[in-house]
């Protein structure tokens, strides 16, 4: 038996910064969008160049067990050289790699990662194995015997095994946090309710939400200053929407502004915690995996369990890599009493 069992990719990243990448920003009445761009037709030098292994099921097995859970991980890969960079990857991790997928006829999953002079990033992805997860190789007694399951992002034909993972799950008493990706997203609201309605935790981000639930975030007007807000209304929203069970948490990120949690009662801010920004890769793996750690280690404390998770993704940002800034609980506590006046908002 493992304390938490987590579901998600695995891929060998390879990260790219330029010093020519421009953020391009395009506004309308209802929504603001920025863009990276390159010169077209150009050669672009590159500034800094590395690579690492990455993908939300790897992420999030190395973050638990960093955290003091045990820890096992599901996850498909091929067997070639991103392969074998995963797998040596998680020596000395202390992660139970017995329930991994490996098909010799797949290829990896492969990310190139390019990141702008502001440390934000835009990832260009070959999903690979991970986009074919099937319910016949999932090893089901083992998480059957784990105390909670974390479900990462997945893609392509992966998505059909959400429902019943979740059905599995509720029938054998093993509690559960979703962290949505856009791809199950484009499934609609209806083919994810089975999920939102089981999931004791779930987090998404702000983009994310508003595909889920169809509610655009409104910017300020020179009538409605929404930014005044500690929530913005049209977030409160989304949370009340996505909120299908009693004691469901419903969390949702927003970027540099922070994150929000709603537990259908009270609304929870806890805004970043200022750190330097290298790149933000793995910071939401990094945040919805510490939140779920932190509730497990905490009886379900929100207010403590946010200014945790904002601390470690933090943590997480100022490296290159999804995982090379990841930190323990203890170290993450001796962050926050060191800067007393980082607090998280009830309201």
């Amino acid at each position: 038996m493992v304390d938490v069992i987590t579901i998600g990719s695995a891929t060998m990243d390879v990260f790219i910064e330029s010093d020519e990448a421009n953020i391009v920003s395009v506004s309308s009445k209802t929504k603001k969008s920025e863009f990276m761009s390159y010169p077209y037709g150009a050669k672009v030098e590159v500034t800094n160049f590395s690579s690492n292994v990455g993908g939300g099921g790897v992420n999030t097995a190395i973050n638990f067990a960093n955290l003091g859970f045990d820890t096992s991980a599901i996850f498909k890969i091929g067997n070639d050289v991103y392969s074998e960079g995963i797998l040596r990857s998680f020596r000395g991790k202390n992660v139970d790699l017995s329930n991994i997928i490996q098909n010799p006829d797949e290829s990896t999953g492969f990310s190139i990662i390019l990141t702008s002079f502001q440390g934000d990033r835009t990832v260009l992805a070959h999903r690979g194995a991970n986009a074919n997860i099937k319910k016949s190789e999932i090893n089901f007694e083992a998480v059957k015997n784990a105390k909670f399951l974390y479900i990462a992002p997945l893609n392509g034909e992966s998505n059909k095994i959400f429902d019943k993972l979740m059905d599995f799950a509720e029938k054998n008493n093993v509690q559960t946090c979703f962290n949505a990706g856009s791809t199950s997203l484009k499934r609609g609201f209806d083919a994810l309710k089975k999920v939102l309605a089981t999931a004791e935790v779930v987090v998404m981000n702000k983009e994310e939400a508003s595909m889920a639930t169809h509610i655009q975030v409104r910017p300020d007007t020179k009538d409605e200053k929404f930014s005044e807000e500690i929530v913005h209304p049209d977030v409160k929203e989304m949370c009340k929407k996505l909120k299908l069970n009693d004691p469901q948490i419903i969390v949702i990120t927003d970027g540099k502004y922070g994150a929000y949690a709603y537990d259908g009662k009270k609304f929870y801010c806890a805004p970043i915690f200022d750190g330097p920004v290298v790149s933000t890769l793995g910071a939401g793996d990094a945040f919805a995996s510490t939140f779920c750690a932190s509730l497990a280690r905490t009886n379900f404390d929100i207010h403590k369990s946010l200014m945790r998770a904002s601390v470690n993704s933090a943590a997480v940002v100022s490296k290159f890599g999804a995982t090379e800034g990841l930190i323990t609980f203890e170290e993450i506590d001796k962050r926050l009493s060191k800067h007393p006046s980082y607090e998280c908002i009830i309201c």
